[in-house]
């Protein structure tokens, strides 16, 4: 053992537990939900600093571990006049303080393993088996932190003939058959653009924790949180795929003879043709068409309009081509169809119910300046999420999160000089 991992090792104390005075409040003076507890997190890219966001906007406080130099992945996602503090990762990382250490070093681990040695909640989405290789796995941990909740969001598990692979948005899709469903044969597989993967694997990573915190309070027990985005994608599919299971078949709602996107004289607009009764004799009307469509044979009732799907929305799309999207709106409308407009995100950031919901949020960054981004999406009568600070900077508060956790000025400024802490 190196001089400064002995010291380390003889200097280990309990760190401060926030008291209800210094707890986070919620614009009701109310302590946030989460406050006073105390998350490690190692997490990266998306799936899980989603996770670890939500858990710091409800109070707990986030302290997230990056490596020297680098820091998290999506620091460097694309080339930015802002650098590592970019939007991409600004996004995903409020609420939360940051250190950068040194894990492949004696003194970064004995530095990591202070950190977690009282820490309510700690979470990782590395790959199977790394946080075990570094020494913090779950078994490490509880040896001398029994309460502890170990949270961990990977690809396919840690298990099975895919626990090898990286968890990324993509590659999930296309395991897990969403990247093969798609409205139309005759449409070749895509990635869907958003990283829908990441995001609800994230989500219920979030709701694992809590469930773990819960019984913890209850039970007085600690335990291991697993989420993998394979399952989470099969858990998103749970209608489609107990009707492959039990009758043979998927159901396919985008492919719905009376649904679709279908571009007007000025942008698109989306029919959800189904909910009311006579839907096709409703479009018919709306559309202002010379014939009631479900008078022709070939239409007459769902499975024929299924088998000839293609010509009746060659009749829907030529007729929305000759009006704004407005008109079609308000004729829709007024036939009870459910219909809207098919907005760019541009446009829904600006619209009035998204301002209405409160879901622009705005921080102050040292460097950056004024950084708007997105709300928490659950709102709370009494303790609401809050944005109490900005994403850190890389390696922001080494000193001050080491000397929470005990550690003294000649130690901290030892570890400085050794690269441990850059």
């Amino acid at each position: 053992m190196s001089a400064v991992a002995e010291a380390l090792a003889a200097e280990k104390r309990p760190s401060p537990r926030p008291t209800a005075a210094e707890a986070p409040e919620a614009g009701t003076g109310v302590v946030l939900p989460l406050a006073g507890i105390k998350v490690v997190d190692f997490t990266q890219v998306f799936m899980g600093p989603s996770c670890t966001q939500l858990l710091g906007d409800f109070g707990a406080d986030v302290v997230k571990v990056e490596r020297p130099g680098v820091g998290d992945i999506s620091r460097n996602s694309f080339p930015d006049p802002d650098g590592k503090d970019n939007p991409i990762f600004l996004s995903i990382n409020r609420n939360k303080r940051g250190i950068s250490v040194d894990t492949r070093t004696e003194e970064g681990r004995e530095v990591i393993a202070r950190l977690v040695a009282d820490a309510d909640v700690v979470v990782s989405n590395f790959r199977a088996g790394v946080m075990e290789r570094m020494g913090f796995g779950y078994e490490d941990i509880r040896r001398t932190n029994p309460g502890v909740i170990w949270a961990s969001g990977t690809g396919f598990g840690p298990e099975g003939p895919y626990s090898h692979k990286g968890g990324q948005d993509a590659i999930a899709q296309a395991y897990s058959g969403v990247m093969w469903r798609r409205n139309r044969e005759d449409l070749p597989p895509s990635i869907y653009p958003t990283t829908l993967c990441d995001y609800i694997t994230g989500m219920h990573l979030f709701q694992g924790i809590l469930l773990a915190l819960r019984t913890r309070e209850t039970a007085g027990v600690g335990q291991k949180v697993e989420v993998a985005m394979y399952d989470s994608m099969l858990h998103l599919q749970m209608q489609e795929a107990c009707m492959q299971l039990n009758r043979g078949y998927e159901v396919n709602w985008g492919a719905m003879p009376l649904s679709g996107v279908f571009e007007t004289t000025d942008g698109a607009i989306c029919l959800v043709g189904g909910f009311t009764p006579d839907p096709l004799l409703r479009i018919s009307r709306a559309l202002g068409l010379d014939e009631d469509l479900t008078e022709r044979p070939e239409f007459a009732d769902l499975p024929r309009q299924f088998e000839n799907k293609a010509a009746l929305q060659a009749i829907f799309r030529e007729r929305f081509a000759t009006g704004s999207t407005e008109y079609w709106t308000e004729r829709l409308q007024a036939e009870d169809l459910l219909n809207a407009p098919v907005l760019t995100l541009e446009q829904t950031l600006a619209d009035e119910q998204t301002r209405v919901n409160g879901m622009i949020v705005e921080a102050e960054h040292p460097t950056v300046g004024t950084v708007r981004m997105l709300n928490a999406p659950i709102r709370l009568s009494e303790t609401p999420a809050s944005v109490r600070r900005p994403a850190p900077r890389l390696g922001e508060h080494n000193a001050e999160v080491l000397r929470e956790n005990g550690f003294d000025e000649e130690t901290i400024a030892r570890l400085q000089e050794l690269g441990v802490l850059r």
